[in-house]
């Protein structure tokens, strides 16, 4: 695997994720000692004009670990982040020097906001964040206050990630083995609910060419893919990891193929249609690999993150024969 390289030292990444807008930029979201005490740190990234260098633009601190990130999808500018005090930021680094504080800090959360995502529906100006308290809150990015708090989850909520194609739609797992879907409109009870895991559910996310289709990736080790058109059970199920899959992604380029890293410091690259087995293994990490992205500009391309402070761009071997 051929990869450009940077180093978050001092600090742990917890997500990455690269701009909708430049496929150049990316922005990393950190924490200090592994996230249990001291602050956070967002790195603004961009890989360098040989393709294999990267450059830091930016940093910004917030005095909380950072354990996600999402941009927006309206302005190349703005990103929002969730941290381990309950509050989420949002930073527009058109209006921001380096380092300058958020423009904006919503605080309802009770206890460590562990994912955020922003709509990809295009009049949909929302963004999503998932807490430990159990609940899941949707906001508009100009308000103070959630416009609504999604109470379903007995466990703390690990994920909640919007429908790529399904207007007013997300999906949410927790600690209590649960996945959901919810329309945004309906508050009071999630639209589909399954016992997805044995254990814990860290991560989902949705097909980004069937809107019908989602995977789940838990603290059994195992990736699950669903069909909400038969619910009952799920459609695959991907071994091989050996301990907790910590973040699943479907890539943009692909129906069948996504990118899943975890506890057991690898990145794995799987095609459900193909086989239930990982197509690569790839273990460029020597702690936790928590945060994972493809690049939606330029097809084939991760990156990823973990606890040992590397953050890795790179297009897997499995994947270089695709356009």
């Amino acid at each position: 695997v051929t990869m450009s390289t940077f180093f978050t030292t001092n600090r742990h990444g917890y997500s990455v994720r690269f701009s909708p807008f430049n496929p150049d930029q990316f922005v990393v979201a950190s924490s200090q000692f592994y996230g249990l005490a001291g602050g956070g740190t967002l790195y603004f990234l961009e890989l360098g004009p040989d393709g294999n260098s990267i450059v830091e633009k930016r940093t910004h601190h917030w005095t909380d670990g950072l354990f996600d990130v999402t941009w927006s999808e309206s302005n190349q500018e703005i990103v929002v982040s969730g941290s381990g005090d309950g509050s989420v930021q949002l930073w527009n680094t058109s209006l921001s020097a380096n380092n300058g504080p958020p423009q904006m800090v919503y605080r309802e959360h009770k206890k460590e906001i562990y994912s955020v995502d922003w709509s990809k529906v295009p009049y949909e100006q929302l963004f999503i964040s998932a807490s430990w308290d159990s609940t899941v809150k949707i906001w508009d990015p100009i308000r103070n206050h959630s416009l609504s708090t999604y109470i379903g989850h007995t466990q703390l909520v690990y994920n909640a990630v919007f429908a790529s194609h399904i207007p007013n739609t997300f999906a949410s797992v927790s600690g209590d083995g649960m996945l959901k879907i919810w329309d945004i409109l309906c508050y009071d009870l999630p639209i589909a609910s399954i016992k997805a895991h044995e254990g814990e559910v860290l991560t989902v996310d949705w097909c980004k060419h069937d809107s019908n289709v989602l995977a789940t990736g838990a603290s059994d080790g195992l990736i699950r893919i669903w069909d909400l058109r038969n619910f009952g059970i799920p459609i695959a199920e991907l071994k091989g990891n050996e301990f907790a899959v910590r973040k699943v992604q479907f890539s943009p380029h692909n129906l069948s193929v996504l990118a899943s890293v975890g506890y057991d410091f690898t990145t794995r690259i799987w095609d459900f249609k193909k086989t239930n087995e990982a197509i690569e293994t790839i273990k460029h990490h020597s702690e936790f690999t928590y945060g994972l992205d493809w690049n939606r500009r330029r097809p084939n391309q991760l990156a990823d993150c973990g606890w040992d402070s590397l953050v890795h761009v790179f297009k897997p071997d499995c994947l270089a024969d695709k356009i």
